[in-house]
């Protein structure tokens, strides 16, 4: 009987530390729970980013430049300076006119200055050898003799081609 005055008698604090302690091991089970999920984001992420490495890699942009218009060239070679700072990689092909850049002269527009950062910055300039040899030149620094294997090749080894 005497089980049952201890039972009696503190019952309601009893079933109350009971139920404290229900609700104690709910909350611990909660943040378990938590720290669990977390940890398996935490591996998710960690185990995904050599994927997501490899979706920012450099990009490799080539240009083929056609014309000798001083605010298209002077934008393109802007571009090109862009996305050499960003960490891509970037070759321009002179084709056609565009073989003419060493003559562009425009107050407004600083084609060669912009043509030389972009040389500087390590930025590469090719111009088409037949092209260059129809006007009567040998080609320089900003327009050096290549071939269209140089072009096909820059074609066939970039992400990206613009044509201007």
């Amino acid at each position: 009987m005497e089980g049952e005055g201890i039972g009696r008698g503190n019952g309601v604090h009893v079933s109350g530390r009971l139920r404290l302690r229900e609700e104690t091991m709910k909350r611990r089970g909660n943040s378990l729970v938590y720290t669990a999920l977390t940890v398996a984001v935490i591996a998710l992420a960690l185990s995904a980013w050599p994927l997501l490495k490899g979706a920012m890699k450099q990009m490799k942009m080539g240009i083929v430049l056609t014309t000798t218009e001083p605010e298209t060239v002077f934008n393109v070679f802007r571009l090109s300076n862009h996305s050499l700072d960003a960490g891509d990689a970037v070759s321009v092909f002179l084709l056609g006119k565009g073989v003419e850049l060493d003559h562009i002269s425009d107050p407004k527009f600083d084609v060669q200055g912009q043509a030389r950062t972009f040389l500087g910055k390590g930025g590469k300039i090719l111009a088409c050898g037949t092209c260059l040899k129809i006007r009567n030149s040998g080609g320089s620094e900003l327009c050096p003799v290549s071939s269209m294997k140089d072009l096909y090749e820059l074609v066939r080894g970039s992400d990206r081609v613009l044509t201007f």
